[in-house]
């Protein structure tokens, strides 16, 4: 137990003063980058060919890399997912967000060895080795932060999602109506008026597709004039969550933690790695600055 215990702490993100799994963050960060370099590099075809062989060897070693790491967090996931049995909490680790990207960044490896598969759809597989990057999350207290808004702020999110997607649908039907008959090419139908309809609204205007008659424009010009409002929604949206973190995150600061016995003030760092202590040993006070 406490060997699966510490293989958690050195895996998981490292804690002041834990110098291996320190390490292992660095190295892992270092080598998602590496990878994302790689998969750079190989998009040229001179490099790709003359170095064929250095970008295998080395795509071997990060997938035994990765792979190791996924048997190790699935060995650990009692540890970080705490359910009824062990096989409950391998599940919940599995069907986690962090989980399937781990899962999708080797699946171009193994999958043409499980399966055969067009090599084709293979070469359009392998774009999914990109996902690594994503693997940094983990690891970055920044892109934690990002993810805990999101959490925060999902079903905002999801209804200006739904806002969006619906005003997306109403404005390329109502242009399909509008410039079908004057030029049929441009607008067939109405899933083909959605390339029109999410330029328009994002405010891009590619020129590519544009409406001709005076209602066309007219309508456009509306729907112009919304997009500039509906795609600033979810800026706000974030942009509070951050001011509200922010504020707990200095009102936990303003909080200083004494000990009843010598009196002396006790740091936030060194109140978390004593939590247990100061559980069953309760001789830590709050007062407000």
């Amino acid at each position: 137990m406490k060997t699966k215990k510490r293989i958690y702490e050195i895996i998981e993100k490292a804690r002041e003063g834990d110098k291996a799994s320190r390490i292992f963050d660095i190295f892992i960060i270092f080598l998602i980058m590496l990878n994302v370099l790689s998969v750079i590099l190989e998009s040229f075809q001179n490099l790709a060919t003359t170095y064929n062989e250095i970008f295998r060897i080395f795509e071997l070693f990060s997938i035994t890399v990765f792979s190791i790491e996924i048997i190790l967090r699935c060995y650990t996931s009692d540890l970080k997912c705490k359910r009824e049995t062990k096989l409950r909490s391998l599940l919940a680790y599995i069907i986690s967000p962090m989980a399937i990207i781990d899962l999708l960044a080797i699946l171009p490896f193994y999958l043409p060895i499980l399966i055969p598969i067009d090599l084709r759809f293979l070469r359009i597989l392998r774009l999914t080795r990109i996902l690594r990057v994503l693997k940094v999350n983990r690891y970055s207290r920044s892109l934690e932060l990002i993810g805990k808004i999101i959490e925060r702020k999902k079903s905002d999110l999801l209804v200006t999602t739904f806002i969006t997607m619906l005003l997306l649908l109403l404005a390329s039907s109502i242009m399909f109506y509008l410039e079908n008959e004057s030029q049929p090419e441009s607008f067939p139908n109405i899933i083909a008026s959605f390339w029109w309809a999410i330029a328009t609204l994002t405010t891009v205007g590619y020129g590519d597709v544009y409406p001709i008659t005076v209602l066309g424009k007219v309508v456009s010009g509306i729907i112009a004039l919304l997009g500039i409002g509906l795609v600033a929604l979810p800026t706000g949206i974030i942009s509070s969550g951050f001011i509200e973190i922010l504020e707990e995150k200095k009102g936990d600061s303003d909080k200083i933690r004494f000990c009843k016995y010598c009196g002396k003030p006790v740091d936030d760092e060194h109140f978390l790695q004593k939590k247990s202590h100061f559980r069953f040993h309760p001789n830590i006070i709050s007062k407000k600055k």
